[in-house]
């Protein structure tokens, strides 16, 4: 549990359903707004298979307050799974509703045997749950996107190629 949360706090961390499906889209609208669309990740999302199975949402009572999608993908031929988006309402964003989602996320992935996830994110924040570019300098997105914003978690070695499905 994220330090600044209290377990009466923390929002209910499920799976995603395909009834939840409405509600991420208005929450992603709401966080990224239609800008979203244009970025690199999209386009690997639209070819990427979507994991459900690895998604999840973050729920305070009947409202919807995070949610985190998951991709099955391929660097160089190494599968991997990518992360994004992550989008969480803006009264949940200092209390580790983020955090939530990502780590449970990743644990799912490692569970399901797909160790290595992949994002294009802020170093920073991703840091703390164990990305970094080390792994990463040789990942070609299919757009454009800044080279120090692709981070990996899970590499044993040097991940090199395009992000395809």
């Amino acid at each position: 549990m994220i330090a600044s949360q209290t377990a009466a706090q923390a929002p209910k961390i499920v799976s995603e359903q395909p009834e939840d499906d409405a509600a991420i889209e208005a929450l992603l609208d709401h966080a990224f707004g239609p800008g979203r669309f244009a970025k690199s990740s999209e386009r690997v999302r639209e070819v990427a298979e979507f994991r459900p199975d690895l998604s999840f949402c973050a729920w305070d009572g009947e409202r919807l307050v995070g949610s985190v999608r998951m991709w099955k993908a391929h660097v160089g031929g190494v599968a991997l799974i990518f992360l994004g988006p992550l989008a969480v309402e803006a009264d949940q964003r200092k209390h580790g509703t983020g955090g939530l989602l990502v780590e449970r996320a990743c644990q799912a992935c490692e569970a399901a045997g797909l160790p290595i996830v992949l994002l294009v994110g802020d170093p920073p924040y991703f840091q703390r749950f164990g990305f970094s570019a080390d792994m990463t300098a040789a990942v070609r997105m299919p757009g454009p996107v800044d080279q120090r914003r692709i981070l990996a978690r899970g590499a044993a070695q040097a991940l090199a190629g395009l992000v395809e499905a």
